[in-house]
């Protein structure tokens, strides 16, 4: 069942539960035929899910300032909000698979649930259930290399070569067989980030070398390097100054 709130009660059932577990609210009016077909869709999508999202309603007519504040424009306009702030929205009357979607989106996976743990059982067994997921897949890579496991590294990560950190780990793995770079890398293991973006720069710019046990040609070097630098980076803020003179540095060294 949906729960009526007023200017008075949104504080309270709103936000403050919100910190507890995602809320969903309902702008409507009684006027509103669209909001009326929505209605049993959010209340057969709350009770299937009940303990993991709340659903509340606010009439617009009764409690227009709500409707200013949260910039309702159009109704049926449905907020979810976690933790006091808006987390997701959608306007109009969708069909019932679409809610069913929204509210999905609120609750955390088995796979999210697993990745949050965080040791290499619970990752692999994430990874199993949620093969497409490249943070999942990362992670386990990490734990992997965390242990050596170096081919077990790159298993994880083959097929998310359009994610940015799972291509890095994959350039670290080749990088590490052809004897490139491998102060960086331990830099990394320990912690030190700028010294391992350091490390890699110097061995992009510099000439090349390598006594490993896979051999790599100039171009294929420098491509691994690239990646392996982007995949650190991406980890970190882009509006950080030091990264943006990292960025700055990676575009020298490739024009």
């Amino acid at each position: 069942m949906s729960l009526p709130v007023t200017e008075e009660t949104f504080e309270t059932e709103v936000l403050q539960r919100s910190r507890e577990l995602p809320v969903v609210v309902d702008f409507w009016a009684d006027w509103c035929g669209p909001c009326k077909a929505l209605s049993p869709a959010l209340e057969k999508a709350a009770a299937a899910r009940a303990g993991n999202v709340a659903l509340a309603k606010v009439d617009v007519d009764a409690n227009p300032r709500l409707a200013a504040l949260f910039r309702v424009q159009g109704i049926p306009a449905v907020k979810a909000f976690r933790d006091a702030e808006v987390v997701g929205e959608f306007v109009g009357a969708v069909p019932p698979p679409r809610v069913e979607a929204f509210f999905d989106s609120l609750i955390p996976s088995r796979g999210d649930e697993l990745l949050d743990a965080g040791d290499e059982l619970s990752l692999r067994e994430a990874s199993e259930l949620e093969p497409r997921r490249a943070d999942i897949a990362v992670a386990l890579a990490r734990a992997r290399l965390e242990r050596g496991a170096e081919d077990e590294a790159l298993e994880a990560v083959e097929g998310h070569d359009g994610d940015f950190a799972a291509a890095g780990i994959a350039a670290r793995v080749r990088l590490t067989r052809a004897g490139i770079a491998a102060d960086a890398f331990a830099a990394l293991d320990g912690g030190d980030r700028d010294a391992a973006l350091a490390s890699l720069l110097e061995a992009l710019e510099g000439p090349a070398g390598g006594n490993g046990e896979m051999e790599l040609s100039p171009e294929d070097r420098r491509d691994l390097l690239r990646r392996a630098i982007v995949g650190i980076l991406s980890d970190l803020d882009p509006t950080e100054p030091t990264v943006r003179a990292y960025r700055r540095r990676l575009a020298g060294a490739l024009g």
